[in-house]
Formats: C-alpha cells, sequence, structure tokens
C-alpha cells in the first residue's frame, strides 16, 4: 500500500545520527556532511517499486548537485528480519545498479528514521546550509504506473532555490511510496 510522506514542519532541525555504512566503510554521521551548501538525506529501500522507478535518476541528479555542494546521504530503515532484500548487502548492490556515489548508511534501530519522521520509500528531506529543514517531498511525479520521466524536476528546483538561499514556496507535494517497514514495537505513534 502507498503511503505518503509525514510532511514535517518547514524549518525543523536536521537530527543528529551516526550510522553505519551498508559497504561495511566507517560509520557516517549528520556532521560529516562538513561545510555542505544543503544536506539531502533519502530514506530508500531496495525492494520497493516506487524507489526501483526513480533510482537511476536519482544517482544522476545526486551525482549533478555534488559539484554543486550538496551532500547526500541515503539511508535504509526496513525491518531486514522481514524484507531480507533491504539488507546490508543488497543495498550495497542496488548503489552500484543505481549509481548511487553517497554514503548508503543502515539503521537497524529504526531510531533515525523515527526521528526524520520518515513514513515511506523514497522519502526526501532537504536541508539548507543552517540544517534547518527547507523541502520534503516528491522527487518528480514518476511512479510505478506512469510514464512521467524520473527526472527529478520536482527536486531539482527545490535544491536549486536552496542553494539560492531562497526558500521552496508551499504546498510541496508530498513522497509516495512503500510505507516503511516497521519492526514491530516501532511503529510511529
Amino acid at each position: 500500500m502507498a503511503i505518503n510522506s509525514f510532511m514535517v514542519p518547514l524549518g525543523t532541525p536536521a537530527p543528529e545520527f551516526t550510522l553505519p555504512a551498508a559497504d561495511g566503510g566507517k560509520p557516517f554521521s549528520l556532521a560529516d556532511t562538513g561545510d555542505a551548501a544543503a544536506v539531502l538525506v533519502v530514506f530508500l529501500s531496495n525492494h520497493c517499486p516506487y524507489v526501483r522507478r526513480i533510482e537511476t535518476a536519482l544517482g544522476a541528479v545526486t551525482a549533478e548537485y555534488a559539484a554543486r555542494g550538496v551532500a547526500t546521504v541515503g539511508i535504509g530503515s526496513n525491518d531486514t528480519d522481514r524484507y531480507p532484500d533491504d539488507d546490508a548487502e543488497h543495498l550495497v548492490e542496488q548503489a552500484g545498479r543505481a549509481g548511487f556515489t553517497f554514503p548508503y548508511l543502515l539503521d537497524d534501530t529504526q531510531e533515525v528514521a523515527l526521528a526524520y519522521r520518515a513514513a515511506c520509500t523514497p522519502d526526501f528531506f532537504l536541508y539548507d546550509a543552517a540544517r534547518r529543514l527547507a523541502y520534503r517531498g516528491e522527487f518528480d511525479g514518476a511512479r510505478p504506473r506512469n510514464d512521467v520521466p524520473s527526472n527529478g524536476a520536482t527536486l531539482r528546483a527545490a535544491l536549486d532555490l536552496v542553494l539560492a538561499g531562497e526558500p521552496v514556496p508551499e504546498p510541496h507535494t508530498p513522497s509516495l511510496g512503500c510505507g516503511v517497514k516497521w519492526r514491530p514495537g516501532n511503529e510511529p505513534g
């Protein structure tokens, strides 16, 4: 069943985190984004058709904007006991397939997903240089059952505004995707 993002209030500070890398590399934290002009935190999964539909375009868009000072972090928070296609090995495979050049992290406890109020995969949270939420919403209008090109048009527009120091006018179209696969007892209240 498709779920919309929770639409966290704009201006909300980015929650701190330190998580292990899916590829076994060193842990990565929000502080590791340094003085990036903007930070994009994306909750992803390997098995979700909504993510699969946009993953290659996401890899291209994030690589393009990395050159402009945007730090991207991908986070996999699904319960891998029930959804083994979202375990570390499969996330690494996905990163290679999709061309992800950003850190792809594991949130096994789901504490980070809860702190960010992630609801679905994909779920996008764009923070400005002060690490305040400037945009939350869709990547573009591409969905598993439509012909809309996946080019990141909606996210690109938000990124351009944030990099220019401008607010992203509301309303923001919520992200739509597979619900985060919560471990029993972790579901948001």
